[in-house]
């Protein structure tokens, strides 16, 4: 791919993407057990994405603000990686058989505690002193002087004392429900009740509705800007919450629970009256995790464990406050100084593809000659909610079809669908009601949709949709009359224009017709469940998509046997799957030059002599979060010797058979080449933002003052906007 010059590389290449491929499957020969190197761990692997994460708030060339934001993205995924990934994990050991060990817990489980340390000694050694000294200050009880403790008091009693409600323990007061991430405080109290009993300890739920962080008058700030945070507030004046009472110990706490939600879709009527119910138990699952402030009395934390059920190993003691995920909101409060260096990236306008679709002119008249490749969030999102907008507006369009996976809460996308349904179109809409975390928004879009006449649909029974389609069909009149035309958007990343500021991406829109007919295909068979034709153009989960990759990599394996060139290339966010992982193992092994750019987990140990020396695996971690799977592979000399792929799906198991996904050819040969120079190219060639895989499974940084492809692709971008 590298070797080339970029006119010699664009080659068209308009065959069927290789059906005939699937043979050469069974030729693909197996990986004999003692070339198979031992997989890495997947949850180790995600840890040590965090890792690369919080490496970026140690980068004194990334604006601090930006540097806490990513101590803060580490404190959200380590949530979900404690509600989801070690809660199924826990699970998996438990199970009669299991091959997890009792070892491998406990080191996971070391590996997170070491990682949260690390964490906080960033946030109070490095990140939070370097704001001070920028006059952006964060304000104990200790630290306040007295106009400020004033102000702190005052604000005690008119916003907070009103809705706190501290219980005492009794018989009559056991302890409490403590959802999920609920911000709490534990109290050992010294003396007697109003009853003149002894009950010692009490809690004290901290209420959702209440801010985290609260900034101090400017006046009271000294010249810079002042913050406290909720919990110093209670704490400062916890003891009026008990007149007549001594507070002797106390400590914030948190309860991270099993938060998967599971519902039996074999065994209920009505998926989403399911899943709405669940949400409600969702939290108050199994606790997982328990973190304290670091000078939590040892009887207190005992306590809650006892509680809570949980060994000691499940208590995290933290130098600071119990939910860092907060401090986004000192971020979105802070301004900029007068003076120095930002505290912020500097704001990103996503530039308008104007050669491509030219502002003002029909996004649909322009389909009709080309297609158009949008690519996130170097480009904006706009030109998608425009040809959606328009879509909805033509009365000649008379059917539009989407899925809907992470749109978010608030959609324009969405209220344009209704708008459409209102006007009289045929809408579609294909709900994930399972899309982790963003249920309720996608039930109560579903139940807006319903509301206004659309066709809401769950997709399959047992599988996620998380394949990202959007068909439009059209009626129009030319010189050889009347006929019915489809406009179709593909995309790797998910339909929400906010994410697709913050996350790589790339959208794909044609009016080809192998590719809309295929389009056409999915939605049909996600609302009858029927078998389909063999797709034209499209792979797809779970029928397609894995055998034809698998296919793809032997025939890459025998050119590379044959001594002809053989080449794979692919960006994903993850890559856990077995037989994949054998297959490029098999690749190597047969002398294919393999890179993989892998983001986040992956279980693949590069460099393994006899078994995966001829692959490299690297991981972009930068201002922007990778999102895109793109897939290369060459295997000959020839103008037909390669195909590339963009999906939607990542190498994992789940998305190979447990969900709708699709991946779709870019055959036009100028369009191939964009996406391998900005996709592929700059990130094998990132010296700043890239991190290498070794066969150990520990990552470590490329360079410092290199290239990097995200600044790369901004500065491109920038000067065609």
């Amino acid at each position: 791919m590298k070797s080339r010059p970029p006119a010699a590389d664009a080659r068209d290449d308009r065959s069927e993407p290789p059906a005939a491929a699937g043979a050469a499957a069974a030729a693909l020969p197996p990986t004999p057990a003692a070339a198979m190197p031992p997989l890495l761990s997947r949850e180790r692997s995600i840890l040590e994405f965090n890792r690369r994460v919080l490496a970026q708030a140690r980068r004194t060339d990334v604006p601090l603000l930006e540097r806490l934001r990513y101590i803060c993205i580490v404190s959200s995924n380590m949530d979900e990686f404690f509600e989801v990934r070690f809660a199924d994990y826990l699970e998996a050991f438990k199970l009669p058989g299991s091959t997890v060990t009792e070892h491998e817990v406990d080191a996971i489980a070391a590996e997170a505690h070491a990682l949260i340390d690390e964490q906080y000694a960033t946030f109070n050694d490095e990140v939070m002193p370097a704001l001070k000294e920028r006059g952006l200050v964060v304000l104990n009880h200790a630290e306040r002087n007295d106009a400020q403790r004033r102000w702190v008091a005052q604000f005690f009693q008119q916003q907070v004392r009103p809705l706190l409600v501290p219980v005492s323990l009794d018989p009559a007061h056991p302890f409490p429900q403590v959802a999920n991430k609920s911000l709490n405080f534990i109290v050992k109290l010294d003396g007697r009740d109003a009853f003149g009993r002894e009950n010692l300890i009490a809690i004290v739920k901290v209420p959702r509705v209440l801010p985290r962080v609260i900034r101090l008058p400017d006046k009271l700030a000294g010249g810079g800007q002042a913050f406290v945070l909720l919990t110093s507030v209670i704490r400062a004046h916890l003891a009026e919450l008990f007149p007549g009472r001594e507070v002797e110990a106390f400590s914030q706490f948190r309860v991270t629970r099993d938060s998967d939600l599971e519902v039996d879709e074999e065994d209920v009527t009505n998926l989403r009256a399911a899943l709405r119910s669940g949400l409600t138990t969702r939290h108050f699952g199994r606790a997982i995790r328990l973190e304290v402030v670091h000078s939590c009395p040892p009887e207190l934390s005992e306590f809650l464990l006892e509680q809570f059920s949980m060994p000691e190993e499940a208590l995290y003691r933290v130098n600071g406050p119990v939910n860092l995920v907060r401090l986004n909101q000192l971020i979105d409060q802070a301004s900029e100084p007068a003076d120095g260096e930002p505290l912020r990236f500097t704001r990103w306008d996503p530039s308008w593809p104007q050669g491509r679709l030219p502002r003002g002119q029909s996004i649909l008249e322009r389909l009709r000659h080309q297609d158009v490749l949008l690519h996130q969030p170097f480009e904006s999102f706009d030109p998608v909610v425009q040809f959606l907008r328009e879509a909805v507006h033509d009365p000649n369009v008379l059917a539009i079809k989407q899925t809907v996976y992470r749109t978010g809460s608030e959609s324009p996308l969405m209220d344009l669908l209704i708008e459409a349904a209102r006007r009289g179109k045929e809408v579609m809409a294909v709900v994930e009601l399972k899309a982790r975390f963003d249920e309720e928004a996608n039930i109560n879009w579903a139940e807006r949709l319903e509301a206004v006449g659309a066709q809401v649909v769950y997709g399959i029974v047992g599988l996620k949709t998380h394949a990202k389609l959007l068909l439009v069909t059209r009626r129009e009149t030319d010189d050889a009359g009347t006929r019915l035309r489809r406009y179709a958007h593909f995309s790797t990343g998910n339909y929400n224009p906010k994410t697709a500021r913050l996350y790589t991406d790339v959208g794909y829109l044609t009016s080809d017709p192998d590719l809309t007919s295929d389009a056409d295909a999915v939605f049909q068979q996600l609302a009858s469940q029927a078998r389909t034709r063999p797709m034209k153009r499209l792979l797809q989960a779970p029928f397609t998509l894995h055998a034809e990759t698998m296919a793809l990599m032997a025939r890459v394996s025998d050119a590379a046997r044959a001594g002809r060139p053989a080449r794979i290339v692919v960006k994903v966010n993850a890559l856990t799957d077995p037989e994949l992982i054998a297959g490029l193992v098999a690749a190597s092994r047969a002398g294919a030059d393999i890179d993989l750019i892998v983001r986040g987990a992956c279980m693949l140990p590069p460099g393994v002599p006899g078994a995966t020396d001829r692959i490299r695996v690297r991981s972009i971690v930068g201002r922007f979060l990778e999102h895109t799977r793109v897939l290369y592979f060459r295997w000959g000399p020839g103008d037909d010797d390669e195909v590339l792929y963009l999906s939607s799906a990542d190498w994992m198991s789940r998305n190979m058979f447990r969900r709708i996904e699709v991946a779709w050819p870019v055959l036009e040969p100028a369009m191939r080449q964009r996406v391998i120079d900005e996709c592929l190219v700059p990130y094998l060639h990132d010296g700043r933002d890239a991190w290498r895989l070794d066969a150990d499974g520990r990552y470590h940084r490329i360079g410092t003052d290199g290239p990097s492809a995200q600044q790369a692709l901004m500065a491109r971008f920038f000067s065609h906007g």
